[in-house]
C-alpha cells in the first residue's frame, strides 16, 4: 500500500526552464532598455554561463554578469534587470497540465504529499505558493533541511521520516533520474520518471515507472494498492 506520495518540484511539478527562460530574457530586454550596451543574445548567453558555474539558483547573477563584463556594476541596469525578471518570472511560473486535479485525487485517496527540492528553503516555497500548491504539502524538504542534494539519501530519508512512512509504502516522481530516481531508489522507494519534464534527453531512466502526463501517476497508485489487496 503506497501511504506517501513524494514529487521533486522543478520541472516535476512546475515548468521551471521554461520560466527561467522567459525570466531572463526579460531581465535582459530591461537592461537594454536601461542602457545596457550589449547584444540580446550575447548577454543572455554570458548570463547561463555563470548559472552554469554558479548554480541556476545564483541570487547575484545580474551583478556577476555586469561586473564580469564591464567592470563595474551600473546600478540603473541592474535594477532594471531585477525587475524585468521578476515581472516576467511571475508571468512565466506555470503548473504542468493537471497538477491540480492529480494531487488533489491523491488526497482524496488518503495519500500524504510531499516535495523534496535541491533548491533553496525560499525560493521553493515561493514557487509553491506562486503556483498556489502550498496548502497541498505536508513536509516540504529543501536543500537548507539537510545541507544535501539528491542523489544523497538523506533528503529522501529526511522526508519520510517526517512522513511517519517507510521506503517501500512511498513512491518518489521526477525529472532528474540522475538525482530524483537514483536517489530514492537508493533507499527502497518506488520511482516514477516524470518524461514530460525532461530537459535532459534522457532515454533510460532506470525509474520502476515513466509517465508522459502527471496524472498518470493516479493509475500507477491505484494499481499498486490494488496488488495489497
Amino acid at each position: 500500500m503506497i501511504k506517501a506520495v513524494v514529487f521533486d518540484l522543478d520541472n516535476t511539478l512546475v515548468d521551471f526552464m521554461k520560466m527561467k527562460e522567459m525570466a531572463v530574457e526579460g531581465a535582459v530586454e530591461a537592461m537594454i532598455d536601461a542602457g545596457l550596451s550589449l547584444r540580446k543574445e550575447d548577454a543572455i548567453k554570458k548570463i547561463y554561463e555563470i548559472y552554469d558555474r554558479e548554480g541556476i539558483e545564483d541570487q547575484k547573477v545580474f551583478d556577476k554578469f555586469l561586473s564580469e563584463t564591464f567592470g563595474r556594476i551600473d546600478y540603473k541596469i541592474l535594477a532594471a534587470g531585477i525587475v524585468g525578471y521578476r515581472k516576467a518570472k511571475e508571468a512565466a511560473l506555470v503548473l504542468y497540465p493537471h497538477v491540480h486535479y492529480t494531487l488533489m485525487e491523491l488526497l482524496k485517496m488518503g495519500k500524504r504529499l510531499a516535495v523534496i527540492s535541491d533548491a533553496p528553503k525560499l525560493q521553493a516555497w515561493t514557487r509553491l505558493a506562486q503556483t498556489g500548491l502550498h496548502h497541498y504539502f505536508e513536509v516540504v524538504v529543501t536543500f537548507d533541511d539537510t545541507g544535501k542534494r539528491k542523489p544523497d539519501p538523506e533528503p529522501f530519508i529526511f522526508a519520510l521520516d517526517k512522513l511517519n512512512v517507510k521506503p517501500e509504502e512511498s513512491i518518489m516522481i521526477g525529472d532528474w533520474a540522475e538525482r530524483d530516481i537514483i536517489g530514492a531508489k537508493t533507499i527502497g522507494m518506488v520511482t516514477v520518471f516524470a518524461r514530460y519534464g525532461n530537459t535532459f534527453d534522457t532515454r533510460i531512466s532506470g525509474a520502476d515507472y515513466e509517465v508522459d502526463d502527471i496524472q498518470e501517476l493516479l493509475t500507477i497508485i491505484k494499481e499498486l494498492d490494488s496488488r495489497e489487496g
